[in-house]
């Protein structure tokens, strides 16, 4: 049988950055979005899981892009798992275009959660049995690598909003994201574009926290080394990304 699942977009309008490309955070939410059709597919969707007190939560993850689709360009996400462990999924993703072409490739360590306990649950066996199993990575990844910006003051700070918190009842993975590159300079964001991201999550955030990020450039290079902490718990750190931006 094969474990593999596909899904298809098109990508619209409010999908689009300025260049009429789809910007970061709509790859990331249509990444999320193909894992919570599969996750329909096999009759767990998320909000059967909320009503167990379940949910998944992204503890790091990579994205690795050819090159952006284009207002209403059709693209093609392919997803599978390439491992379990007791708490958790690794999820793999390669995005092609109409011409099955590879324009992008991402991958996702996801823990099964508690949401009332607030920690890792065993993945249900029944899951494992339906997604099977897949032994072929689309993008390796080390979170470990990913290193800690500590300067005194953070680039910029941002409150909490009812908005941002998501049924696993904290701020949402997407939301950091948005937060990421709104910290960055515009000279980057205006002249360059996300070829690749590598973030690791820490720590979950609530409403009443204010988030404090923090980022450093990596000497002189279009790399971007950003940190997000809380201004609560002794500035308890919430997520780290390590970011590589080329030339349009």
């Amino acid at each position: 049988m094969d474990s593999h699942f596909n899904k298809n977009f098109e990508l619209g309008y409010f999908e689009m950055n300025k260049y009429g490309e789809a910007s970061p955070t709509t790859i990331l939410t249509i990444l999320e979005e193909t894992a919570a059709e599969h996750c329909y597919h096999i009759g767990h969707c998320l909000y059967s899981l909320e009503r167990q007190n379940i949910g998944w939560v992204l503890l790091s993850g990579v994205i690795d892009m050819v090159r952006y689709p284009k207002y209403k360009e059709c693209i093609t996400i392919k997803t599978w798992i390439s491992k379990y462990t007791l708490f958790k999924g690794h999820r793999e993703n390669i995005i092609f275009d109409s011409s099955g072409n590879i324009i992008g490739k991402a991958k996702g360590i996801w823990a099964f959660f508690d949401i009332e306990k607030r920690k890792p649950s065993p993945v249900f066996e029944e899951i494992k049995l339906k997604w099977g199993i897949v032994n072929e990575i689309s993008k390796e990844i080390n979170p470990d690598k990913i290193k800690i910006v500590n300067t005194d003051e953070p680039k910029q700070e941002f409150n909490i909003y009812k908005a941002d918190i998501d049924s696993n009842k904290h701020v949402n993975n997407i939301k950091y994201f948005h937060w990421l590159l709104e910290s960055l300079p515009e000279e980057i964001l205006d002249n360059c574009y996300l070829k690749t991201i590598n973030a690791k999550f820490f720590s979950e955030a609530n409403i009443g926290e204010k988030i404090q990020v923090y980022s450093e450039n990596d000497m002189g290079k279009n790399e971007y080394l950003i940190t997000m902490k809380s201004n609560m718990n002794n500035n308890k750190l919430l997520a780290a990304a390590h970011t590589l931006w080329e030339a349009r």
